[in-house]
């Protein structure tokens, strides 16, 4: 076999289909019959330089895809494969890939340099190749610059594949040093400086003791800003990539560095070409982003306990960087506004100074005025744009006492320009900004509205009329409606200025998603989303037209349904979601409403039908929409749903089976969730098979982490509604609890992702013990959760010790307290005063700013003292 590989390879790549799939076949049972084997090939043909290019490029990819997966369990898997394989031909095929690297073509050597990496993954975090990276820096400076540029870009890819603290300090520093060396601009070679700058970017994260060392941070800020002005334009780019990733991730240690920066990133905005401007700008962003989230963390106070002080750069360089980023912003392109990834240098230009805007407020409005006053009347479309768009991004950040008289003055101006200006990209951003002002400034709670029974009508007038506009703008027309309606969604029973156009606004709605353009620029999404927000801010005086909507809605989304039965229209396809959405927009509005309750069900057993026939598509965003709907046309319905049952259960043991699409899984869980608040012991028929597939869900490695929280949740809501039925799942249910929350109580020295992620799993099996608790309140069984209850305290002691709860984990789990006290009373009473925190937890909680974590404490104490007396 391995004397044929290279034919294998090339027929695998052949355009004819049979000769591909059998080839395809073959490479699958060489691997299956003989994976050592198979590897080896694969690394031999890749090293090999008299095979052809095409062979060798398939087998590094082969190769790379046989050490790493996207999914957890399969990655997993890969690595104990590889760890399994003999060493010796584990360390041969690892010579083979490192002779690759001084291989002449560059693809080879680029491959090569990625399959290392991957093996580096999986052998260094296991203390296996400890040599590696010694033998890649030994004898940098003397290689041919072909391998030197391969060997950076190994030490590149490496370090984007391991943990910092996989690599000692020792070989941190060797690593820095050569690809520091690397990137100087003594080095002649563009690649070998290029593939540096990349390692380099890679490097940053293992690079914390480097930069707390002022001579060496010094010497790497000097070479990363003299790379900026390198004449190749790869390097120039990359360099300011690397600045950019050096301002997140070093942002404290900056201060020295910024009048320079500002120097060579002022330079390259406006001198420069667009790919480097953007990264210069991008720099600038950057640093809004740091500076937004320490004030936001912090709230200003950095009175000596904060961690990382903000150094207020964006305050000190406002003078200077204000004026020129307003410089891109009439470098517009034609045709921006007709490509929705468009992304150029007056865009972000518009990004940075929105971002600058919430980083300093109020300062910003004087400096920013006299350009918009300046250019906005001016003969030239992009005068206008460019005055207009200025305006726009800087409506988030300042007070609404410096914006609101700014925009009253506006309003009028823009509502002209929308309808009379002859530019579409002028129209573009005007409409877009009348969406900002709605968006920021449009609140029935604030003092001033902008928003008043005298401009209400013209406001509409114009929307409604530039609805039927080019795609692009009737789409931001539909996306400043949808911030009008969502400013009176709080109104509560106070009527919305609104509501005298209701018929009129929805009239037109309707007609956008008719349009047969409607497809381009989000068009169509845009209307059905401002359709979703008008419906959300009526009042019960306007339910009898929402409950008019349903069987329009209805009779749309049946259409569509029996067109998507006879072809297969890509365009068509976004439709049954939309419309799904729609209807359970209206269902969550209406079922709430008494009053015209009744009239709405009578169209249930017609949306019902709907959904499920949604479910036989293979089309996952409308699978989710169908069922979210379903979830709340169950809520609606109380115990009358039960009767969909025997039809929908399929429908949702399938979506718990559905791992592949992870979020129609939750939703899924989610929608168990209201039925069993629906059904409550309704629900009991079907409570084995959703149970044995929730347990499954858990059991399984396949599953994404994020739908086991809301499984868990999912345990207290059956639970809830079967009482002390779910006895008999308490065998299986509270053993997989105690494990997770084992695993949740400890999680020391997580990153903000796992810590959120810890937070959700925790609250979701403190939901579930809470539901399990109230469901067996009351009952002669509570005696059967007597056994669990030493373990749940000892859960809660260790969250409390642990100090890292957030509101939401807090709330509940002072709750579980309250519940196992006046579920198992004086039962618990004992358990509860040994408990090693409930007194100081309970304390805490009672004193807590979080008005319903106060709430729940009190319930917690009450409770308690019921079951003894603290």
């Amino acid at each position: 076999m391995a004397m044929e590989i290279t034919q294998i390879l090339l027929n695998a790549q052949a355009v004819d289909g049979t000769v591909r799939n059998q080839a395809e076949e073959s490479l699958k049972q060489f691997q299956e019959q003989n994976l050592p084997s198979f590897l080896f090939s694969l690394a031999g043909e890749l090293a090999n330089d008299e095979k052809p290019a095409e062979s060798r490029k398939l087998a590094g990819l082969v190769l790379k895809n046989a050490l790493d997966a996207k999914e957890q369990h399969r990655k997993i898997e890969f690595v104990q494969r590889w760890l399994s394989l003999d060493p010796t031909v584990r360390a041969q095929i690892k010579g083979l890939l490192l002779r690759t690297l001084s291989s002449p073509s560059l693809e080879a050597r680029s491959t090569a340099a990625q399959v290392i990496a991957k093996v580096a993954g999986i052998e260094l975090p296991h203390k296996q190749w400890p040599e590696l990276i010694g033998s890649l820096l030994s004898n940098i400076p003397q290689l041919p610059a072909p391998t030197r540029q391969a060997t950076l870009e190994t030490l590149g890819y490496i370090c984007e594949e391991v943990s910092p603290d996989v690599v000692d300090q020792d070989h941190v520093n060797k690593i820095l040093t050569a690809v520091v060396q690397g990137m100087n601009s003594s080095e002649t070679n563009n690649d070998v400086r290029l593939a540096a700058i990349h390692a380099l970017y890679n490097a940053l994260g293992f690079a914390q003791a480097n930069f707390s060392n002022d001579m060496e941070r010094d010497f790497i800020m000097r070479v990363v800003c003299e790379a900026t002005l390198s004449s190749e334009l790869k390097i120039r780019r990359a360099a300011f990539e690397c600045l950019v990733a050096i301002s997140s991730t070093y942002y404290e240690k900056l201060a020295p560095y910024m009048q320079e920066i500002f120097n060579i990133t002022a330079k390259a905005v406006r001198e420069d070409e667009e790919p480097v401007a953007l990264q210069a700008i991008e720099f600038w962003s950057s640093i809004c982003d740091e500076e937004i989230d320490i004030l936001e963390e912090y709230g200003g106070d950095f009175s000596g306990d904060s961690a990382i002080p903000c150094f207020y750069f964006i305050k000190q360089a406002l003078p200077a960087l204000v004026p020129m980023l307003l410089e891109t912003l009439l470098k517009q392109e034609e045709d921006q506004d007709q490509d929705e990834g468009a992304w150029n240098i007056a865009m972000a230009g518009g990004t940075c100074l929105g971002l600058i805007a919430r980083t300093v407020g109020d300062d910003i409005v004087p400096l920013v005025m006299p350009f918009i006053e300046e250019n906005i009347t001016k003969p030239d479309w992009r005068q206008r744009e460019a005055a207009t768009y200025a305006f726009g991004s800087i409506l988030e950040g300042p007070s609404p006492d410096k914006l609101v008289p700014l925009v009253n003055v506006a309003l009028n101006f823009m509502l002209t320009a929308l309808m009379k200006d002859p530019n579409n990209h002028v129209k573009d951003t005007t409409a877009w900004t009348l969406g900002r002002m709605f968006e920021f400034l449009h609140d029935s709670a604030l003092e001033t509205p902008i928003i008043t029974q005298a401009n209400c009508q013209q406001i509409i007038t114009v929307l409604l009329q530039s609805m039927k506009d080019v795609p692009n703008v009737a789409e931001k027309a539909c996306g400043a409606l949808y911030f009008l309606a969502q400013g009176y969604e709080d109104a509560g029973s106070s009527s919305s200025p609104l509501i005298p156009f209701f018929q009129d606004i929805v009239q037109a709605l309707l007609t956008v998603t008719h349009r047969d353009d409607a497809g381009e620029s989000r068009l169509r999404t845009a209307a059905y989303e401002a359709l979703n927000e008008v419906v959300r801010s009526t009042n019960d005086d306007t339910a009898p037209m929402v409950v008019q909507l349903v069987p329009l809605i209805i009779m749309e989304l049946r259409q569509i349904l029996e067109k998507q039965d006879l072809s297969a229209d890509e365009r068509q396809n976004e439709l049954p979601g939309l419309l799904c959405g729609c209807l359970q927009v209206i269902i969550q509005k209406i079922g709430s409403c008494e009053p015209t309750k009744f009239h709405f069900m009578q169209f249930a057993d017609q949306m019902m039908a709907l959904f499920l026939r949604v479910f036989s598509s293979r089309n996952a965003t409308a699978l989710e929409e169908a069922m979210l709907a379903i979830g709340a046309l169950a809520y609606a319905s109380g115990v009358n749903f039960s009767k969909y049952m025997p039809e929908f259960y399929k429908y949702l043991e399938m979506g718990l089976q559905n791992f592949e699409d992870y979020q129609v899984c939750a939703i899924t869980v989610g929608v168990v969730g209201d039925v069993c608040r629906a059904l409550e012991e309704k629900i009991l028929p079907y409570c084995d098979g959703i149970m044995t597939q929730l347990l499954k869900d858990l059991s399984s490695n396949q599953l994404h982490r994020s739908v086991k929280p809301p499984i868990f949740s999912c345990f207290g809501d059956i639970a809830l509604a079967i009482g002390e039925n779910f006895e008999k799942y308490l065998l299986y249910a509270m053993p997989m609890l105690q494990s997770a929350a084992e695993l949740s109580a400890h999680t020391a020295g997580a990153d903000d992702d796992m810590a959120e992620y810890t937070n959700s799993l925790r609250n979701g099996i403190l939901e579930a013990y809470s539901g399990i608790f109230q469901g067996f309140k009351g009952s002669p069984k509570t005696q059967l959760l007597m056994p669990y209850a030493p373990h749940i305290l000892q859960f809660l002691d260790s969250l409390y010790m642990a100090k890292d709860m957030d509101d939401a984990v807090t709330k509940t789990a002072i709750g579980v307290l309250g519940d196992l006290a006046d579920t198992l009373g004086s039962n618990a009473g004992l358990l509860i005063q040994q408990s090693v925190s409930s007194k100081d937890f309970l304390k805490e909680c009672l004193s807590s700013d979080d008005p319903l974590i106060k709430e729940s404490a009190e319930w917690a104490k009450l409770a308690i003292s019921r079951a003894i007396s603290f």
